[in-house]
């Protein structure tokens, strides 16, 4: 099997939900080792169809309980990352905070995965993605004008702005400890990250070509009738991605629309309207089948709307492999892609416990300790 760009990294994962998890598993398709921590015995078919649990390796332990806390604490001197999802103080409160690890371990990269951060005065209160993009503006740009926000899934702040972040921060710490050799604790707080996704926004407000009181009337936000998605003949949708003058004139060539009337308007927005309501008619005029055949694969910037059941199906993706089936589970592949280190799945969702014993092992834990705990986690 070929090994991943990060093939040697010890990666210990707290379990937990969302963002923490997401992580560990693209820690673990670039070829970490990543053990998760559960906390308990879970052998429900959910367990086996959760995806963040692919290619982990994982140990039952108690961590209320001083034996098993002392054999995390003796894993942590042999691992390179460690991963937690608790409010700020509870494993300062079980006995595994930054300070003791790093005590323990100075090389070791401490990643803290929560909602409102470490400091703050939210840190210590409960939330979840839709709380925390509600305080950053991401959740109030998101819809249609004059209509209330729509919450996008939970894809900006625990896997944009939670997951992909904190990843990002590992790599950067693991490589500042290779001139260093020093560890450090990275606090990635999922509010700082969905208002990092909205740099884009920031700038064109700077630009005064954004209006942030007002969702859905700016040019990436659906306002803009060559950015946004129609419905088509037989009640499904497609997308169009128009921006630079060249794909506009494109659009407005291939829907028959007024090429000469609407791009001398083009980027005005009182004109927005009436070029919509001409689109909208024109794309109910085809089946999303249809329209795929005229433009798909041209320079118009479209895509057909695909639910993500379908989209494993679509050519594109067939061609690049992006999806795969694990186990029987279909899910996304690893991403990105390498050139010489490729990234890949070693096997599917296992059960909490899997290769227990040969995890503790190669961190160095006594056999009379693994045997209490393999005897323990049974019951």
């Amino acid at each position: 099997m070929n090994k991943g760009p990060l093939s040697g990294y010890r990666v210990i994962e707290l379990a937990g939900l969302g963002p923490n998890p997401m992580a560990g598993m693209l820690l673990a398709d670039l070829g970490a080792d990543v053990v998760v921590v559960d906390r308990g015995k879970d052998t429900s078919d959910k367990r086996f169809k959760d995806v963040s649990f692919r290619g982990k390796r994982s140990v039952i332990l108690n961590l209320k309980d001083p034996q098993d806390l002392d054999v995390l604490l003796a894993m942590v001197e042999k691992a390179d990352v460690l991963t937690e999802g608790f409010r700020p103080g509870v494993a300062e409160r079980l006995g595994f905070g930054s300070d003791v690890c790093l005590a323990r371990n100075p090389r070791l990269v401490y990643a803290r995965m929560t909602g409102w951060g470490q400091t703050g005065p939210l840190a210590h209160t409960a939330g979840h993605d839709i709380n925390y993009i509600s305080l950053t503006g991401s959740l109030h740009a998101i819809g249609l004008a004059g209509e209330k926000p729509v919450p996008p899934l939970n894809l900006i702040d625990d896997m944009g702005g939670g997951g992909m972040v904190q990843v990002a921060g590992i790599l950067a710490a693991l490589l500042e400890c290779q001139k260093s050799g020093k560890g450090q604790v990275i606090d990635a707080a999922m509010t700082d990250g969905s208002a990092l996704l909205m740099w884009m926004a920031h700038s064109d407000h700077a630009m005064n070509n954004w209006d942030p009181a007002n969702r859905g009337v700016n040019w990436l936000d659906g306002g803009a009738p060559y950015y946004d998605v129609y419905e088509t003949a037989d009640g499904k949708y497609v997308s169009i991605g128009a921006i630079e003058p060249q794909f506009y004139a494109l659009l407005m060539g291939m829907t028959g629309v007024d090429k000469q009337k609407f791009t001398a308007l083009k980027e005005d927005k009182s004109q927005w309207p009436a070029l919509k309501n001409e689109l909208q008619l024109v794309f109910k005029s085809k089946t999303q089948a249809q329209w795929r055949d005229l433009m798909e694969g041209t320079d118009v910037c479209f895509a057909p709307v695909l639910s993500f059941a379908e989209a494993p199906k679509h050519p594109h993706n067939l061609a690049r492999q992006t999806y795969i089936d694990v186990d029987g589970v279909v899910q996304p592949a690893p991403a990105p892609r390498f050139s010489r280190t490729p990234a890949q799945i070693r096997h599917g969702a296992r059960q909490a416990g899997f290769e227990a014993e040969v995890v503790l092992r190669e961190y160095g834990i006594s056999e009379q300790t693994i045997s209490r705990i393999m005897t323990t986690s049974k019951r």
